[in-house]
């Protein structure tokens, strides 16, 4: 089996090719700092804006040293759905009334089952 084994360099270790003739992307480099005292630096694209904060190694937000970003501009801010405006796009009060009418029944009356769904049809 040893006999069979691939010979030369490791599979991943390095690449054969050089770096003549390639053209890298502009890059800059930014500064953070978060309020446990961390200060980091990020490379980003030329073409990138730099965000207002990024999150630090120890999980705090980290503030931009220096520069002032621009905030975004005000987009409506759509409000959170939720579980009760997701059934109303699906059923009327009248059918919700209806539901809650069965289930309260099936309630009193001892017929839910735990495995599932309680209504029939």
């Amino acid at each position: 089996m040893a006999d069979r084994a691939l010979r030369g360099m490791q599979i991943g270790a390095k690449s054969l090719e050089s770096e003549d003739g390639v053209v890298f992307a502009d890059r800059f480099i930014v500064r953070y700092a978060c309020p446990n005292g961390h200060e980091f630096e990020v490379t980003l694209s030329s073409e990138a804006t730099a965000p207002a904060t990024w999150e630090c190694k120890c999980g705090q937000s980290a503030d931009l040293i220096g520069e002032t970003v621009e905030d975004e501009e005000d987009k409506p801010v759509k409000p959170q759905r939720t579980h009760w405006d997701m059934l109303l796009e699906r059923r009327s009060i009248e059918e919700l009334e209806v539901v809650l009418t069965e289930q309260l029944s099936a309630y009193r009356e001892g017929r839910l089952r735990p495995e599932g769904s309680y209504r029939k049809g």
